[in-house]
């Protein structure tokens, strides 16, 4: 838990700032709202491929540690680092010279498709930053010192909402913070709307890895590993282990997110209620869902130090003391969701429809509470082991074979004679069977792995 909780800090945070900018563009203007809004679905997916990506070096950094072999640790760091910047400056082109073909085919308004490239074109410029952030955050993890991770997100926030009144309002936003007084000549700065709120998010995600680079380059806690002592060049057998381990990663995430958005893209006909009552049923439960998202992140650390030290019993019963305490936690989430949901829904929206659907949805997020936590956090422990590439398979299968498509079949065509199309109920219900599959499946892939290590059957990739 002492890991886990500045993890989540960090992770509410970083949503933070998606929230920050969403209320502030859609105070601006509709089209500005919708600009961010269809332009957070492109970037948003890339970012969380690369996090994924380099989530793989968290595993390889403490199992090293856990091994005593500290002066390992500064070439690992290196290769992932080449990485990140490799990833940045890829997903930054793709930003810049992919997105208006895309808006064409998803139909977007040409006004909203224009404000939209121009606020990613602004993100993209900081997407390598955001990648060397979080091969950063990811080493740091690794060494067991997660509140950095905390501190610094806590100052990415910072930036972004004052630069965001500057950038999207203009000078009067400036004028409305601070006081005349204090915005002096920026108060005739002129407003720049979407396009601002892009260079805001770009200039948070540098100050972040900068602050993160400064901070690794002189907190003593991390003087063992010398990370900045004689940079490695690229070794193609480290980079090719960073890639083994983290791109299925990658690819999980990337499924997941994956699997919200097309839900919210197939229940569009069914009107604006549901999709309203969705997005808010939805939105509550992913804030609640980031403790045991975060405590799978920890998982990761504390299985990987126990291998590292050579102890495959210890860290068997290391990953199942978490599954035990991922169950209590979301049985405290459930207890929230029944007490709260009625009041916190009021605050999402006046509508009495909208309110009256989520809360029925809620009811079905009681439900898979507990298999989102159990397949987080057996995923986790999984990373620990380095066993990445089955949880890409299951997540594949389970995601968008069983909770996707079995919910777009629920939701559109029921089940025959026995029952009719259930409508958004039918997706909900999809995503329980879907989660619960992807519980059951990483369970059972836990339970082996750990008992082949623990009697010496299988061997962990070394570093």
């Amino acid at each position: 838990m002492r890991l886990a909780l500045p993890i989540c800090g960090a992770q509410l945070a970083q949503a933070g700032m998606g929230v920050t900018d969403v209320m502030m563009t859609g105070r601006l203007s509709a089209a500005d709202l919708a600009a961010v809004s269809v332009g957070s679905s492109l970037w948003l997916p890339l970012m969380l491929f690369m996090t994924g990506t380099l989530m793989g070096l968290t595993p390889i950094v403490a199992q090293l540690l856990g091994g005593g072999n500290v002066e390992r640790i500064r070439p690992n760091v290196h290769q992932a680092l080449w990485v990140a910047l490799a990833l940045g400056l890829v997903a930054g082109l793709l930003l810049w010279f992919t997105v208006m073909p895309i808006f064409r085919l998803m139909n977007v308004p040409s006004h909203v498709a224009e404000l939209s490239a121009a606020y990613l074109s602004a993100v993209a410029f900081g997407m390598p930053g955001v990648a060397l952030f979080q091969a950063l955050r990811a080493f740091s993890d690794g060494m067991n010192h997660t509140r950095p991770s905390l501190w610094i997100s806590l100052v990415g926030l910072g930036v972004n909402v004052p630069a965001n009144y500057l950038l999207i309002y203009g000078g009067d936003g400036l004028v409305a913070l601070f006081g005349p007084g204090l915005a002096g000549p920026l108060a005739d700065f002129p407003a720049l709307g979407a396009l601002g709120c892009g260079i805001a998010t770009g200039l948070s995600m540098w100050v972040m890895s900068l602050a993160m680079l400064l901070y690794t380059r002189r907190s003593r806690a991390y003087a063992p590993v010398t990370l900045w002592h004689s940079p490695t060049p690229p070794r193609r057998a480290m980079i090719g282990e960073l890639l083994y381990v983290g791109v299925p990663i990658g690819v999980a995430i990337f499924v997941e997110v994956t699997l919200f958005t097309l839900i919210a893209l197939f229940i569009a006909s069914f009107g604006e209620v549901v999709v309203a009552g969705h997005q808010v049923a939805l939105n509550f439960t992913s804030i609640l869902f980031m403790l045991p998202l975060s405590l799978g992140m920890a998982l990761t650390v504390r299985v990987g130090n126990t291998l590292g030290a050579g102890k495959p019993e210890l860290a068997r019963f290391v990953a199942w003391n978490g599954i035990a305490v991922c169950v209590l936690i979301a049985g405290i989430n459930n207890l929230i969701l029944w007490f709260a949901s009625e009041p916190v829904i009021a605050l999402y929206t006046h509508n009495v429809e909208v309110q009256q659907l989520a809360l029925s949805l809620i009811v079905l997020a009681m439900i898979y509470q507990v298999s989102d936590a159990l397949q987080i956090n057996m995923a986790g422990a999984l990373r620990g082991y380095k066993d990445t590439r089955i949880i890409m398979s299951i997540t594949l299968v389970s995601y968008w074979l069983v909770g996707l498509l079995g919910g777009h079949w629920l939701g559109t065509r029921g089940l025959g004679e026995w029952l009719d199309p259930l409508g958004i109920y039918g997706y909900w219900i999809g995503l329980v069977f879907g989660l619960t599959v992807a519980a059951v499946l990483l369970g059972l892939r836990l339970d082996q792995i750990s008992k082949a290590v623990k009697d010496g059957r299988w061997q962990i990739p070394r570093s």
